[in-house]
């Protein structure tokens, strides 16, 4: 009989979520914060959903270690951490729902003013202003993966104009919109007035949004991020908002967290929430789907999902 996977999770309700695992699985409850113990048996390790510490000590003291199941979407920092030979899967799915709305929510609010608003109301002043709407506009997103494709889902009922760009082109994509590849980008920047990122960081992407792609904004144009602070040449971003050409919609910043008294804080045309995209209540219940098909695959012998690492390739369910 061939030897259980053994699944390591970080917080005792996601343990009682899933309930009782399927046959040739065993769950066990780990956060990494202190050595395992029993550590040989261990082959698959979730590590909590927030914040990184010294993991990779802990997941290199694991021999029969295959694979590593993020909660998270983005899985940059765990890269210099993961031993050799180790698959590394992201979270499929999990947070696509609440960082879509947070992306569509944080451009109505820049475009509509709401900032204002709220200051004017902090002084208790009646201070109406015509805005711009999300309606109308021509919004280009840059990213096809399920961020993407949700991002789009919900701008299209907003009477948006929708152009989708990835890193290569396809006929269809999110919503069966054609998906133009990323050299067509100095084309469509100039017809588009916001601008949604929400790919991956990569060597590809780290500081794609750069002087010479903001250049290319129209005039009042918007950014939103939603991806990876890194993705955006923060020093570049800075001399636009200062000039007022154009504005931005943050999420996630460089440097993050945001430290006290950096320009950005300040900068004109910007609004920043604090990397909490997936920090919802939506989380969980798909944290835990997720998890349960995790479970199931190894059981049945499928790969798992979301695989960016693959490995000893290939990931076939073999332990």
């Amino acid at each position: 009989m061939a030897e259980p996977w053994v699944v390591t999770l970080p917080e005792q309700d996601l343990v009682d979520a899933v309930g009782r695992p399927p046959d040739g699985v065993r769950l066990r409850l780990w956060d990494l914060t202190a050595p395992l113990e029993d550590p040989d048996d261990v082959t698959v390790v979730v590590p909590p959903y927030m914040g990184v510490g010294d993991w990779g000590a802990q997941l290199a003291g694991l021999p029969r270690l295959q694979l590593v199941q993020t909660l998270t979407a983005g899985y940059e920092t765990l890269l210099p951490l993961l031993p050799e030979g180790v698959a590394l899967a992201n979270a499929v799915g999990v947070h696509d729902t609440s960082t879509a709305e947070l992306a569509v929510g944080l451009a109505i609010a820049a475009l509509r003013g709401l900032p204002d608003f709220v200051r004017a109301a902090d002084d208790g002043r009646w201070a109406p202003q015509r805005r711009r709407a999300l309606a109308d506009r021509h919004v280009l997103v840059l990213g096809a993966g399920g961020v993407g494709r949700a991002v789009v889902e919900r701008l299209l009922p907003f009477e948006t104009h929708v152009t989708v760009v990835a890193r290569s082109a396809r006929p269809s994509g999110p919503a069966g919109l054609p998906v133009h590849g990323i050299d067509e980008l100095v084309r469509l920047l100039p017809e588009h007035d916001v601008v949604v990122l929400t790919v991956p960081l990569d060597d590809s992407t780290q500081g794609l949004v750069g002087a010479d792609f903001l250049a290319a904004l129209p005039d009042g144009a918007l950014v939103v991020n939603v991806a990876r602070g890194g993705v955006v040449d923060t020093d570049a971003l800075l001399a636009e908002l200062r000039s007022g050409r154009l504005l931005a919609a943050l999420d996630v910043t460089d440097p993050e967290p945001l430290p006290p008294g950096h320009p950005l804080w300040t900068a004109p045309g910007v609004l920043i929430s604090p990397h909490v995209g997936g920090a919802t209540s939506a989380f969980h219940p798909r944290a835990v789907e997720m998890l349960t098909d995790l479970l199931e695959r190894l059981s049945t012998g499928r790969p798992p999902r979301g695989i960016v690492v693959p490995g000893r390739e290939p990931f076939t369910g073999d332990r």
